[in-house]
């Protein structure tokens, strides 16, 4: 213990450098650092970022599965730590720049709402953030996401001036009545970023989304038919995880600033292969990741006529999860749609730690022939891109021929390539093990291969992952 006296080494620091230490804490922590001398008493009442989770001041919780009683402990705990952390502030001419909570869905939710609202009209709180739990998190019944969706909009009701000061909100396992997402749009009118994990109106329901500051909208998993963005002027970034819809999973309506879509789907034999001119409308990204599970292909390639008017701003483009099964020269087409793409990066890879296999794989309807449909011929047999300058490929190398292959279709058809980066394929936290690098032998290889009899020769990186990769 630090003794409290004048010549305290602690005592004397400047604010600011006291704050810097405590806000690289978790809250508990930055809590306790109140005993430590008499400066340090005041500098939670200084902090600017505010971040109290569910269970930072519980022990870790180590059953597979929460209780009622547990959920009622979290936040009773949660709760009162939020309100001798606000309430200590009150006094303060200090800004809160962010304040964000996590905690669970329960009764205890409308108080701990309570104590932020109270927050944000008696001191100064930039910017706020939910982050609000179920007791169950993955594999609702249709009962408990019916229980959820009502518990969150009695919630909600009680505490309408806190969500309206919401800018970031994440919701997950809800099933909500017709009427109350747009009674959420309405009220949240400060929101920025909506996340929604299993939340939707029923079986095949569509979500409209109006709103005047939404800029991020994460859809993951859920029921919804399809989401129609009729109005979100603001909107920058779309990210649709996982849709269930036989058809386009959205509609675009006006979006004028959008700029980055990313889709994550693991396809089955009977999802319909999108064609991007048509899911992305009127718009023009810059920015397009298409992440497909180590599962079917659901992109059917197009010609330069049909994708020149939503591609012709397009700049980044990452191809995700393309299972080792399927050939890659269809992903060319996005060359020939693209004029002014600047970089390229195409992971190849069966992730078996994500995927499914065994008897279980029997059960679904997963398509034998990953690649079905991809067929595709360029609208010219001398295709030349002149602003793709980086190229990066992520893989086993195991079938070399198919690699090599690729990355030449790519330097004769990018007459300005700068540069290729060759990753060894990476790797989660459950396959760690496999990781590798690449041996110099490998290096001298694929250079010589890949830039034999080329006009001109394209500088080849084989960088290290250096870390596990999800």
């Amino acid at each position: 213990m630090v003794e409290d006296n004048e010549d305290d080494r602690l005592s004397i620091l400047p604010d600011d450098v006291l704050l810097n230490i405590v806000e690289r804490l978790d809250i508990a922590d930055a809590t306790r650092t109140t005993i430590l001398s008499r400066r340090w008493k005041q500098i939670p009442a200084m902090l600017s970022k505010v971040v109290i989770m569910a269970g930072s001041f519980e022990p870790k919780h180590t059953t597979s599965k929460l209780t009622s009683d547990d959920i009622i402990r979290f936040n009773s705990t949660m709760l009162e730590a939020t309100r001798s952390i606000l309430e200590r502030r009150a006094r303060t001419l200090y800004t809160i720049h962010l304040l964000r909570m996590q905690f669970y869905l329960g009764d205890e939710s409308i108080f701990i709402g309570q104590t932020v609202a109270n927050t944000i009209a008696t001191q100064k709180v930039a910017s706020v953030e939910f982050t609000i739990l179920t007791k169950v998190r993955k594999n609702c019944t249709n009962n408990d996401l019916l229980t959820y969706g009502r518990q969150f909009m009695s919630f909600f009701d009680s505490c309408p001036n806190t969500f309206g000061c919401l800018a970031r909100l994440r919701l997950e396992n809800l099933r909500l009545g017709e009427s109350d997402f747009p009674k959420i749009f309405s009220i949240c009118k400060q929101l920025e970023f909506l996340f929604l994990y299993e939340c939707d109106m029923g079986i095949k329901s569509l979500l409209e989304v109006e709103h005047p500051q939404l800029s991020e909208l994460v859809i993951a998993s859920g029921c919804l038919e399809r989401v129609h963005l009729k109005w979100a002027p603001k909107l920058t970034i779309l990210k649709f995880n996982v849709f269930r819809t036989k058809d386009d999973p959205f509609c675009l309506g006006y979006v004028p600033l959008l700029q980055t879509v990313s889709i994550i789907n693991t396809a089955f034999s009977w999802h319909k292969m999108l064609k991007l001119s048509e899911l992305l409308g009127k718009t023009a990204i810059s920015n397009l990741h298409l992440n497909f599970k180590s599962e079917k292909i659901w992109v059917k390639p197009e010609g330069r006529r049909q994708l020149l008017p939503v591609f012709h701003k397009l700049r980044i483009v990452n191809l995700l999860n393309i299972s080792e099964e399927c050939d890659l020269s269809w992903t060319m087409f996005l060359l020939q749609g693209a004029p002014n793409l600047k970089e390229l990066r195409v992971l190849v890879r069966d992730h078996l730690c994500e995927m499914i296999t065994g008897e279980r794989r029997k059960m679904c309807p997963f398509s034998k022939q990953k690649d079905k449909g991809l067929q595709w011929e360029p609208s010219t047999t001398d295709l030349k891109h002149h602003n793709l300058t980086k190229l990066s490929i992520y893989g086993r190398f195991q079938a070399e021929d198919k690699f090599v292959s690729y990355a030449r279709s790519v330097m004769e058809a990018a007459v300005n390539l700068e540069e290729i980066k060759l990753y060894k394929s990476p790797v989660c936290w459950k396959c760690k093990h496999l990781l590798q690098e690449w041996t110099l032998e490998e290096k001298s290889y694929f250079s010589y291969k890949i830039n034999k009899g080329m006009p001109s020769l394209v500088r080849i990186h084989f960088p290290s992952l250096g870390q596990v990769l999800s």
